[in-house]
């Protein structure tokens, strides 16, 4: 049962990413704040592969394991860059149910990919009851600039389909290597994929005019995904997807209630029940695993 521990430690720091990054791009390019915490997520990384000792295993990797994880790692990178498009625009009690709706497209995946059938029933009805809540959560976001009101949500569900593509293609990719492991060599391709679109771009020129502030909460927020997807990577790969990705979006919680205190962000009533249906699927689903 370490597995689930590792999954909820993993939805704790997931829920202080989000905060901690949303403070690190409020005059910071999102796109450039993604590759800055993408190096600290590597250096995270690959000091754990060298704490847990399993460096030396990197030559065992077979070819068919490789190619499973740098196409999760351009996955996460896709998920990463729109997600924090989104929060750039949006407020994080609307961005982030709408990424959390990648557990229904995970949840299906792997009970099709990976014959996650038991308890098949009671899945698909916390499934359903996730749906709703995450319809219940999302609010349109009131601007004075109706396009840029209308973008967050396609950002937003973009980095959720991504998502769900990471999840399935991780579980494949680190079926055979050591969970640190396989998280640091996916991060090295998120490295890869975010530095190319930042200076693709033209971004990094502005790397100079960085805010030392926000620096320090990306740094943060680089240091908090680093912890999630070390216990996130090793849940998915000891213990079931169709459970371990649901308890991981419980991190909404986490960012929930540090927004209402960070950014004052209040929750409707509607959006209150949306949480509460989003929490019960979640733990059915843990259940009755």
């Amino acid at each position: 049962m370490l597995w689930i521990i590792a999954a909820i430690f993993s939805a704790f720091f997931a829920g202080l990413t989000s905060i901690l990054a949303k403070c690190g791009i409020k005059k910071t390019d999102s796109d450039l704040a993604t590759a800055l915490r993408t190096v600290v997520v590597l250096i995270f990384s690959w000091v754990m592969v060298f704490v847990v000792g399993s460096a030396g295993t990197i030559t065992d990797i077979s070819a068919g394991s490789l190619v499973f994880l740098v196409l999760s790692g351009l996955a996460t990178g896709a998920s990463w860059i729109c997600y924090f498009k989104a929060l750039s625009m949006g407020d994080i009690n609307k961005v982030v149910p709408i990424d959390k709706s990648s557990t229904v497209l995970t949840v299906l995946l792997a009970i099709i990919c990976f014959g996650e059938t038991s308890n098949l029933l009671i899945k698909l009805i916390a499934t359903v009851i996730l749906a709703v809540g995450i319809f219940l959560m999302v609010e349109k976001k009131k601007s004075e600039n109706n396009e840029t009101g209308r973008s967050w949500i396609i950002y937003a569900v973009l980095a959720a389909v991504f998502a769900a593509l990471t999840s399935i293609l991780a579980k494949v990719g680190i079926t055979d290597v050591e969970s640190n492991l396989g998280t640091a060599i996916r991060t090295g391709v998120v490295l890869i994929m975010s530095w190319i679109i930042v200076f693709s771009r033209g971004k990094h020129t502005q790397i100079k005019n960085l805010d030392k502030k926000e620096l320090a909460f990306i740094a943060l927020s680089g240091i908090a995904t680093g912890a999630s997807w070390l216990c996130y990577y090793y849940a998915i790969q000891t213990g079931m997807v169709s459970v371990v990705v649901p308890i991981d979006k419980l991190s909404i919680i986490v960012t929930v209630a540090f927004s209402g205190i960070v950014f004052k962000e209040k929750l409707s009533a509607k959006a209150v029940a949306g949480l509460g249906l989003m929490v019960a699927g979640t733990l059915l689903m843990a259940f009755f695993k």
